[in-house]
């Protein structure tokens, strides 16, 4: 008879998005990583906002992009980790960041279009809808490192030759 497949697949833990990063420093109970960059890196439309690209050496850029995570585990300088950061913060943070402002710029505008019928009027009021989206998303962007929803966790050591595997 045929058995039933089985997965190993664990539905119930929260998706996560891995990154690979080299431990720089360690002060006291914490440890600066830089992101590593991959391959794919400079190879996308958005390459110039996340610092692939830009004025100043790689090494600027990258001190730039370091972190602080926790060392309770023992992290040594040099060493090369996995960190992952939930796929849903990723989300969340991705619609505070663009959705909320656009939103309240469209709102803003088309109420005032509505109301007044003034391209003038609607003009100042989209500009108004977005500064309010903008202090919006500051407050929710706030929330979410409040809860820690944003700092990058650490997931295990990476493996000697270990690469991503979309690379």
């Amino acid at each position: 008879m045929d058995e039933p497949l089985h997965s190993t697949t664990d539905f119930s833990a929260p998706a996560m998005v891995e990154g690979f990063a080299h431990v720089v420093a360690v002060e006291g109970a914490m440890a600066w990583l830089e992101p590593e960059q991959s391959s794919s890196c400079s190879g996308c439309a958005s390459a110039s906002a996340c610092g692939s690209k830009g004025i100043g050496t790689t090494a600027s850029r990258l001190e730039a992009r370091r972190f602080q995570l926790v060392n309770d585990i023992g992290l040594r300088v040099g060493e090369r980790v996995v960190i992952g950061i939930r796929e849903n913060a990723l989300l969340k943070a991705s619609i505070t960041a663009y959705v909320i402002p656009l939103a309240t710029l469209l709102i803003a505008g088309a109420l005032a279009q509505w109301a007044a019928g003034s391209d003038r009027v609607t003009m100042v009021a989209m500009l108004a809808g977005l500064a309010l989206g903008l202090w919006l998303a500051r407050l929710g962007a706030g929330r979410l490192m409040v809860r820690g929803d944003l700092a990058p966790r650490f997931l295990r050591r990476a493996g000697a030759g270990e690469t991503c595997s979309l690379e």
